[in-house]
């Protein structure tokens, strides 16, 4: 049979099933990766990978009882992967059910950084409406070992209520700066750099001056907490967004961290300390 004669048994319509077909089933694999990304489903997903390969290993050297062994464990282990990882599997059909298997997923990254801006958010807030002074610096793409060295290690995890209680007043490492690297609380009662800015308002105070000296020499994102009247300014690239409203303030967060999505950000808040002398 002539190899240009082996095509003419398929029609266009066959071909094309098969495209989609194949194309489905990677774009199903590719979702059902994405949901068990950053869980304990992906060690045993490692572990089956694993398995399968002493099984093909040990049929190709003639391992009969090596390769039986491997055999039942697959068999027998499809149940096994039910009862153990049950919340998984029920959140992925939850999913299913929502319509939300197929749409755009958020990465891992972003959810990390998510529960971070959502802690900022909550402690800010409550720092601001008492009036408890606050510092808070995030590490992006420039190291900031240097001013971390300056503080107290902690390498913590984010919350609102460890935050809080770091800037509560008359506490050890309220007087300073707060260094987040990594979506972990690196360091407390950090020291910044002031900025030399001539320009700079009068009445801004030393966290300010220190806000807007880091993100002179770095591109990290420094929160600022008024101990005099409450006010949240947040200094980036040698600019200052001052009496940023809670919402404002979280948009502005999300606008820098998130990649998923980038939202809209009014310029009006923005605060350069070369236009301004107070």
């Amino acid at each position: 049979m002539p190899f240009s004669n082996y095509f003419d048994d398929f029609s266009l319509l066959d071909s094309l099933s098969n495209i989609l077909d194949i194309l489905l089933v990677w774009f199903v694999v590719y979702k059902l990766l994405m949901i068990i990304r950053g869980t304990k489903a992906v060690q045993l997903l490692k572990g089956i990978f694993v398995i399968v390969i002493i099984r093909s290993v040990s049929g190709l050297l003639g391992l009969d009882t090596l390769s039986w062994l491997m055999q039942q464990a697959l068999t027998w282990g499809f149940l096994a992967v039910i009862i153990i990882f049950q919340p998984e599997v029920r959140r992925a059909l939850e999913q299913l059910g929502r319509g939300r298997l197929f749409s755009r997923t958020m990465s891992q990254e972003d959810e990390d950084q998510l529960k971070m801006i959502d802690a900022l958010v909550k402690s800010v807030g409550y720092m601001a409406k008492r009036r408890i002074g606050a510092l808070i610096s995030i590490e992006r793409e420039t190291g900031m070992n240097d001013y971390i060295e300056t503080g107290i290690a902690m390498n913590s995890t984010i919350s609102s209520e460890l935050l809080i209680n770091i800037f509560i007043p008359n506490t050890p490492l309220h007087d300073g700066a707060v260094i987040i690297q990594k979506n972990q609380i690196s360091a407390a009662g950090c020291y910044l750099p002031l900025s030399e800015n001539p320009f700079i308002s009068k009445e801004l105070g030393t966290r300010h001056r220190a806000a807007l000296g880091v993100s002179e020499v770095t591109d990290s994102i420094t929160i600022v907490v008024s101990e005099e009247t409450g006010a949240v300014s947040i200094a980036k690239n040698g600019d200052l967004y001052r009496e940023l409203s809670p919402e404002d303030f979280k948009q502005l967060l999300q606008h820098d961290l998130l990649t998923v999505e980038k939202n809209d950000f009014s310029n009006r808040w923005i605060w350069k300390g070369r236009k301004s002398n107070g």
